[in-house]
């Protein structure tokens, strides 16, 4: 099959990136939509889905142009979770098996938190058990209102393991303990209170609509800046404020001055014109 993205400014890997169940669309200006493409089956996750999502997150960490990565489920559902085939195989598996099945889960989550570009996940429908720990990986989330979550695993004597790292990262042990303990249904405005997602939108137009706010914003971004500034979340997040960390961020801003980037944005800004990177409409 040949590269679904033609376009010249988003260079990706001669590979077969699109799949029967993992579509992927870019445009002119660098932003992608990765498309879990099970609508039949809710999107729900097998070892096939997450196989086809763990290829096209590590083809997309290392491709030249591409500036967001949006996240999206076909058919109207985000995730409904785990697929009822894939959980009823796995009671007959060794926990061996199961534990080797659960890691290729843990690694796509991984691709997906190390891509060095914004990711958002735009949810409609469900977004149960690891739909819903996707939407804690994105960088940013957005959902309708009419959305629902859950992290149903206890409601099947089960836990939400890989998932639960980003998780409790974005809503705080408190909350994730609470969710995760009840499995109870919760609606987008819960999800925005929790900070699981950071914006309710009224409908499936309105989530277009933000779609393409987003991507236009992050083309004001430099990309170098932006996967310098998810690293130094991760770095910084829970350390204790010591000498240490004072001289490491005063470093890194040191750095960043003095870089090519850091550079441009600032003589841009002062001569009051966009810099090299900015995406200019014709």
């Amino acid at each position: 099959m040949s590269n679904p993205i033609a376009d010249p400014l988003v260079e990706l890997p001669d590979t077969s990136l699109t799949t029967e169940l993992v579509r992927i669309e870019a445009t002119l200006e660098g932003a992608v939509t990765v498309w879990l493409n099970r609508p039949a089956r809710k999107n729900a996750f097998d070892a096939d889905l997450i196989s086809a999502m763990d290829e096209a997150f590590e083809t997309l960490r290392g491709a030249e142009g591409v500036r967001v990565v949006f996240l999206r489920g076909t058919g109207g559902t985000f995730s409904a979770g785990a697929d009822l085939d894939w959980m009823r195989a796995a009671v007959e598996r060794t926990e061996g098996d199961n534990r080797e099945d659960a890691f290729a889960m843990a690694q796509m989550l991984k691709r997906l938190w190390d891509l060095p570009m914004l990711t958002v996940a735009l949810v409609e429908g469900a977004a149960f058990g690891g739909g819903a720990g996707l939407a804690a990986v994105c960088d940013l989330a957005v959902a309708v209102s009419d959305a629902r979550f859950s992290f149903s695993e206890v409601k099947l004597g089960l836990i939400p393991a890989t998932i639960s790292p980003y998780v409790v990262a974005a809503i705080g042990p408190r909350a994730a303990r609470g969710l995760f303990s009840t499995g109870q249904v919760f609606d987008a405005d819960h999800a925005l209170r929790t900070g699981l997602i950071g914006e309710v939108v009224a409908d499936a137009a309105a989530l277009q609509a933000a779609h393409d706010r987003i991507a236009r914003e992050i083309m004001d971004c430099a990309p170098d800046a932006v996967a310098a500034s998810k690293r130094l979340v991760a770095d910084v997040y829970g350390r204790e404020i010591d000498h240490g960390l004072m001289e490491e961020t005063a470093r890194r801003i040191a750095q960043a001055r003095v870089s090519e980037a850091g550079q441009e944005g600032v003589r841009a800004f002062l001569a009051r014109r966009k810099p090299s990177w900015a995406f200019t409409e014709d």
